[in-house]
C-alpha cells in the first residue's frame, strides 16, 4: 500500500497549499483493512472504494466523497455527522453504513412513510 501513502502525502501538501500537492483520488481503490486512523481525508475522493474493515477511527472525512464506497466492518468511531469529521461527506449509495453513523429510527407504532 505504498502508493496510498504517497497519495496521502500529496493530499497533505494539497491541503496546505504547497507545490506538488494533489487532492487524494482513491476512487475504486481496494483499501481493505488499511489503517487510516486520524488521517486527514478532507475533500478526498473515495467513490466506490472498498473500505471493508478499514480503520477510519477519528479520521477527518469532512466533505469526502464516499459515494458507493463499501463501509462494511469499517471503524468510523469518533466520526459524527453533526461535528466536523463527517460533515458534508457524501454517503449516498455507500454500502453498509454503520448504524451508529446513521441510526435507523423506527416508529413505535404505525408504518414507515
Amino acid at each position: 500500500m505504498m502508493y496510498v501513502r504517497v497519495i496521502l502525502e500529496k493530499h497533505k501538501a494539497w491541503l496546505r497549499g504547497k507545490a506538488g500537492g494533489k487532492r487524494a483520488d482513491l476512487r475504486g481503490v481496494d483499501l481493505r483493512g488499511v489503517d487510516l486512523h486520524r488521517a486527514n481525508l478532507y475533500g478526498a475522493d473515495l467513490r466506490g472504494a472498498n473500505l471493508y474493515g478499514a480503520n477510519l477511527r477519528e479520521a477527518n472525512l469532512y466533505k469526502t466523497n464516499l459515494y458507493g464506497a463499501d463501509l462494511r466492518i469499517t471503524d468510523l468511531s469518533g466520526a459524527n455527522l453533526n461535528r466536523t469529521n463527517l460533515y458534508g461527506a457524501d454517503l449516498c449509495g455507500a454500502k453498509h453504513i454503520p448504524q451508529y453513523i446513521c441510526p435507523l429510527v423506527c416508529p413505535s407504532e404505525g408504518s414507515f412513510i
